[in-house]
């Protein structure tokens, strides 16, 4: 049994996450799920990413703290998580006392390595607005590739880490004016003497290709020091001398969550406040995230030459599994511009396994993907319900109508029986084989092709003839074959769909839900003849003919409905 801490970019907290954010959450609960169906023991953390200059912004256009604004958000997305069935070990937040303290402790035994100290530079001030800018507050023409809405952090189409000096003609974001630099005593923190051990641990590791030859390009054009404070109030309190009223970057504040969220769950279990090191500073543990594609720097490059820089045993990166964008109808999703949905509107158009079966199904994991509705549609009612749900209750609804409700023994098998039972098995290799590589996307087809194996084969062998011609043993037979495919769809549905699952594994008259029990030799063997169905009823809905026609309808009320739930802070005065 191996060890895997799993985790997810943090959602910030100045909204409700759209499907895009909720991707990455979803993915590594798929993952995280998988791994623990396989025996493994694993520990599945995110949280609220609550600092920095946008939430501090959007509190002040509310009349409100900060604080008051992300505790809605993060009490609201605990709950809509739950809906999702997103089985997090903790899911913390960076107001969390834990975190704050983690992250204040982590960067005084840095400075006392003498990796961080002081110094004099020109920040950013907008004029107009009279605030000092973050980084991404500031935007301009990227020096490296032309890109003229590129932010001060980063070129979001080159991938470039920038500061706000490197950008060409630099505008406020709130405003549009030219910001004048001021200067300031800022901590800084010299990653560039970790340069060579994180260039040794990139050649050396065993990340996706494209992840470790982009960070392998950055690291050999040589790390710089990067600013470790800024000059706003709302975030982690700078713990040196003379740091009054500076706060830690919100990157490197949240980087740590990963860290003190475990350090929480496991305090939260009694196991003390060192329980945490068995996990990170043990390199047999995998330690696996989920994020976009923008964020490859941080998490190939920042945080490993955060973890090196300490000299402790750290667990570096095992995979990073970071997906392209996930676009809405051509569109990037903008809560200003209402593009997108978001994922209290989604639960009120469809149940939350449905979802989470679609955006997998979309998952961009070679290339941008641009969600329709057309294909949600598809999806739904082809894949959910023609593919998999019709031959489940096409199997059950057989044994309940024909055997009493009792599962059938198997008899003599023929050649066209054997070679199904062989085709489930090996399709189910091929699963296990894509999903520990994560390859998601490519997972769930192997559960379509089970299903439709699983069509096909009960359309050719029509027990319903069978039963008719008085052919019974055979028939017998045939459906205990058919419900043997399926039970491993119920299996195999189960990091995807755990609702569906265990519904199916219910109807099965199986014990227990099936999506959380691991596997072991019960994946591979048949249904239990003599066994007892449960309620046999379609696992699925299909959507109605005119939904599509109706879309545009169907979304506005679904904003509606969404808004009249949300906490007082997130709700919209007028609905569009």
């Amino acid at each position: 049994m191996a060890r895997y801490v799993v985790t997810a970019a943090w959602p910030y907290s100045n909204f409700i996450p759209h499907l895009g954010t909720v991707l990455h959450l979803l993915s590594a609960d798929v993952y995280a799920r998988f791994l623990r169906l396989m025996g493994n023991d694993v520990i599945y953390v995110t949280g609220s990413d609550e600092h920095g200059t946008p939430i501090e912004l959007e509190a002040r256009l509310r009349g409100v703290r900060p604080k008051e604004l992300t505790d809605q958000v993060h009490s609201y997305d605990v709950e809509l998580f739950s809906q999702f069935r997103f089985s997090f070990s903790l899911y913390s937040r960076t107001e969390s006392e834990v975190h704050k303290e983690f992250v204040k402790d982590f960067f005084r035994r840095l400075r006392d390595k003498g990796l961080i100290y002081q110094a004099e530079e020109e920040m950013p001030f907008c004029p107009n607005d009279k605030i000092f800018l973050p980084d991404r507050y500031v935007i301009g023409t990227c020096p490296y590739c032309g890109y003229d809405q590129a932010r001060g952090d980063q070129c979001d189409n080159c991938g470039r880490l920038l500061t706000p000096k490197e950008l060409i003609n630099p505008r406020c974001a709130l405003c549009g004016a030219t910001p004048i630099w001021v200067k300031t005593i800022n901590y800084f923190i010299d990653l560039s003497k970790v340069q060579e051990p994180l260039r040794k641990w990139l050649e050396s590791s065993e990340l996706d290709e494209r992840v470790r030859n982009y960070s392998l390009d950055w690291v050999r054009q040589g790390l710089k020091p990067r600013a470790l404070t800024r000059d706003i109030a709302w975030g982690v309190e700078a713990p040196f001398e003379d740091a009054k009223g500076k706060t830690i970057y919100v990157w490197f504040d949240a980087l740590l969550g990963y860290l003190s969220a475990t350090k929480e769950y496991l305090m939260r279990k009694g196991l003390g406040p060192d329980a945490w090191k068995e996990w990170w500073q043990d390199k047999d543990v995998r330690t696996v995230y989920f994020i976009g594609k923008d964020n490859i720097p941080f998490h190939a490059i920042i945080l490993p030459a955060l973890l090196l820089a300490t000299g402790e045993p750290y667990a570096l990166p095992w995979r990073i599994s970071a997906t392209d964008y996930l676009l809405y109808e051509g569109r990037h999703f903008s809560k200003s511009r209402k593009v997108g949905i978001w994922i209290d509107e989604a639960l009120e158009i469809a149940p939350a396994d449905y979802w989470r079966w679609v955006l997998i199904r979309l998952r961009p994991e070679n290339g941008d993907v641009s969600f329709q509705w057309s294909e949600f549609y598809r999806i739904v009612n082809s894949e959910l319900n023609d593919d998999i749900g019709n031959l489940a209750y096409r199997v059950l609804s057989f044994i309940s109508s024909r055997f009493s409700g009792i599962m059938p023994g198997p008899h003599r098998l023929t050649a066209q029986d054997e070679e199904v039972l062989k085709s489930i098995d090996s399709l189910t290799d091929d699963y296990i084989r894509l999903m520990e590589s994560i390859e998601l996307k490519k997972a769930t087809e192997k559960v379509l092709e089970i299903a439709r194996l699983g069509n096909k084969y009960l359309n050719d062998r029509a027990p319903w003839d069978l039963v008719k011609r008085g052919a019974t043993e055979e028939a017998e037979t045939v459906i205990y074959v058919a419900a043997s495919v399926v039970k491993r769809l119920a299996h195999l549905m189960a990091p995807f769909m755990p609702g569906v699952a265990d519904d199916l594994w219910g109807q099965l008259g199986m014990e227990g839900k099936v999506s959380e029990t691991p596997w072991g030799d019960e994946l591979r063997k048949g249904p239990r003849p003599g066994q007892r169905l449960g309620e046999v009823h379609p696992l699925f809905k299909k959507l109605p003919r005119d939904f599509l026609d109706k879309i545009d309808e169907v979304i506005k009320e679904a904003r509606a409905r969404a808004n009249d739930k949300r906490p007082p802070l997130l709700r919209e005065h007028a609905i569009a």
